[in-house]
């Protein structure tokens, strides 16, 4: 037993007074699995226990619930089986299906690239464990090698669903977003959202992985692998292996398609098609056969399975005869030794300690190599506490993000997963929330500049920019309003403003002035009015008007009821023309034409312009001796109008 299996105060306890623990298997970001003995049954399991630091957070409780109920509905020989979940004090648990064997990515790791026969034979199970979760309704989420399990009896099986879904709550938050970078899907980078096609696409970069030996995209960064998914094509793997045949070349593209409508819609589907590939190359997955290498380690002989390739006819050289079982294999080495004598029967024993020693140097001693824990979406604080348990130096750097929260981290260096020394300094990479920007005045530019401007500052534009009629031209934007993305009041943009990134902006846009339709026709201002998409108010009210003929608009309201600008669909009056208003008409009969004259043009009237020479024979000299005998018209008369005077000298 080594040192850490001595440290770890759960070897040897009793769990819920039923299961005893025995060793530690593997540790992960979120929890520790151990192989422990079913008291009650007698029989061997798998204890996965949540991380004490962990067992307080009720989210990430529920997601280790939810991987018990997530699994637990499945009845697939290709699924790993959960028999129970608790809790026991402080201690979450979930008790499976205990697999002595190997993970696919260390098979990988051991055999670089697999054959096209090995890769059909996984793959066809691991699909008919993904087809019977997407049955379910249940979206695995965190499709990797590292989730697929190679037993010594050959079965091949899926597990760790703690990050499946219900398929109809698709909705994944940045602090959701804990799958393997290198697996994920566009539409998870993008948009947050994942369903049975996102397991889809992950299964097609594993596969890509399986038969060229390593993944399609690298960075140094996983932002930078994530900007790879979301925008470059997953190329053939026949490009960099080309023994692969061009079914699964096609395959590989179909399940790494961009668009999730473009990919398999579930397992199924593309199960239904790999086996159509397997008929069309003469392969028949077997999963019941595997070649066992036995490897000398301090505590003893550990098995590490190696699947062998399954008797199958390519149309190649890669696949021509079955593997010998083990018991051959046994048998031939054993004859082999017997050969060599006695001194090499020493050799042997001399390497079997040498290698001993440097497996324990290399594998759990001074010298062993630490996988980085799986902490991106966790708070700084929880994420350092996971580093140190580790033995890591955690250390701090900020980034801006719109998709996970201030606090929280958004990547590792070195990455998730990637093994390095103990002591070594990892740098958690925590987001600052969105960045700051000032804006420069905005008003009086066009729509399409402005829209660029918010854009390249990475604000949420409305596509539909409000309307209000002013004094700028049909086009140029009024104001712009920000809606802060924390919460608050919007404010005005209008004349530059500081926003923060993934805030919500709201274009005001200019339509010109408000039509003007003083001295228009009724019929004709209506139009008009009406075509600038305003209403014009059903009472029009009529006025008198020296300068208006009758008929025509005097006038329209000019401010907006309530205040503000006008608006597409607010009501405008207008007011009606009634000509100009009548006047009494002085009674001027007997005057003198001059007195008469003077008194009409007083009141607003004008005289016949030939009163002087026509109408007074004597001359106009004469005015205060000729009288008004009648003048016409009488009574009253628009202002301006003309009253004809009859003179007389009696």
């Amino acid at each position: 037993m080594t040192t850490n299996q001595q440290a770890d105060p759960l070897i040897g306890r009793l769990v819920d007074g039923r299961y005893r623990v025995r060793a530690r298997i593997a540790r992960g970001g979120m929890a520790t699995v151990y192989v422990a003995t079913d008291m009650r049954l007698e029989r061997r399991i798998a204890l996965k226990v949540m991380h004490a630091h962990l067992s307080d957070d009720s989210a990430f409780q529920s997601r280790f619930i939810q991987e018990a109920r997530a699994a637990a509905r499945l009845a697939d020989p290709h699924v790993v089986n959960v028999f129970d979940q608790g809790q026991d004090g402080e201690l979450a648990y979930l008790v499976m299906e205990y697999l002595p064997g190997i993970t696919l990515r260390e098979l990988l790791r051991e055999q670089k690239r697999l054959t096209v026969a090995q890769t059909i034979t996984i793959m066809d199970a691991i699909l008919s464990g993904l087809a019977a979760a997407h049955r379910a309704a249940i979206v695995h989420r965190d499709v990797k090698p590292e989730n697929v399990l190679l037993a010594e009896d050959g079965r091949i099986k899926i597990g760790d669903f703690g990050l499946a879904r219900a398929t109809t709550a698709n909705t994944a938050t940045g602090a959701q977003l804990l799958g393997t970078i290198a697996y994920l899907a566009p539409e998870l980078v993008t948009r947050g959202t994942a369903d049975a096609r996102s397991d889809i696409y992950a299964l097609g970069i594993m596969l890509y992985e399986m038969l060229v030996g390593e993944q399609p995209y690298k960075g140094e960064q996983p932002m930078q692998i994530a900007f790879q998914h979301a925008t470059e094509q997953v190329p053939r793997p026949s490009v960099r292996n080309p023994g692969v045949p061009e079914q699964l070349d096609e395959l590989v593209l179909w399940a790494t398609e961009k668009s999730p409508e473009e990919r398999p819609t579930d397992a199924q589907v593309m199960l239904d098609r790999l086996r159509e590939i397997e008929r069309e190359l003469g392969v028949t997955p077997v999963t019941t056969a595997a070649t066992a290498q036995i490897q000398e380690h301090d505590s003893g002989a550990v098995t590490k399975i190696l699947p062998g390739a399954p008797v199958a006819t390519l149309g190649t050289d890669e696949i021509t005869a079955p593997t010998p079982d083990n018991a051959t294999l046994l048998r031939r080495r054993t004859s082999r030794r017997r050969a060599r004598g006695s001194f090499l029967l020493s050799l042997v024993l001399l390497l079997a300690v040498v290698a001993g020693g440097v497996g324990w140097w290399f594998g759990s001693g001074p010298g062993s190599l630490i996988p980085v824990p799986a902490v991106v979406g966790q708070t700084f604080e929880d994420a350092s506490a996971a580093l140190s348990a580790e033995g890591f130096t955690p250390e701090r750097a900020a980034q801006s993000s719109t998709v996970i929260d201030a606090g929280r981290v958004i990547s590792v260096e070195p990455g998730e997963g990637e093994r390095i020394e103990p002591e070594s300094t990892v740098t958690l990479v925590v987001s600052t929330g969105p960045a700051e920007h000032t804006l420069e005045k905005l008003s009086g530019q066009s729509v399409d500049a402005v829209r660029s401007i918010l854009a390249a500052n990475n604000l949420r534009v409305d596509e539909d920019a409000e309307e209000y009629f002013s004094d700028l031209d049909d086009g140029l934007v009024i104001n712009v309003r920000i809606t802060p993305r924390a919460g608050g009041d919007a404010y005005g943009c209008a004349d530059g403003c500081d926003v923060f990134e993934d805030d919500a902006a709201t274009i005001q846009r200019s339509l010109g002035p408000v039509p003007g339709v003083a001295g228009k026709s009724v019929d004709e201002a209506v139009r008009i009015l009406e075509d600038a998409r305003l209403k014009v108010a059903d009472e029009r009210p009529e006025e008198w008007s020296d300068s208006v003929a009758k008929g025509l608009v005097i006038w329209q309201t000019s401010e907006r009821q309530g205040g503000g600008l006008w608006r597409p669909g607010d009501t405008i009056t207008i007011a009606v023309s009634k000509g100009p208003q009548p006047l009494p008409i002085p009674d001027v009969k007997g005057m003198s034409i001059r007195e008469a004259v003077d008194e009409l043009t007083e009141a607003g009237f004008k005289v016949n312009a030939n009163i002087e020479d026509a109408e007074l024979p004597l001359g106009g000299k004469y005015w205060d001796i000729y009288r008004v005998r009648s003048y016409s018209p009488e009574g009253t008369a628009p202002r301006g109008a003309t009253i004809t005077l009859t003179p007389t000298l009696f």
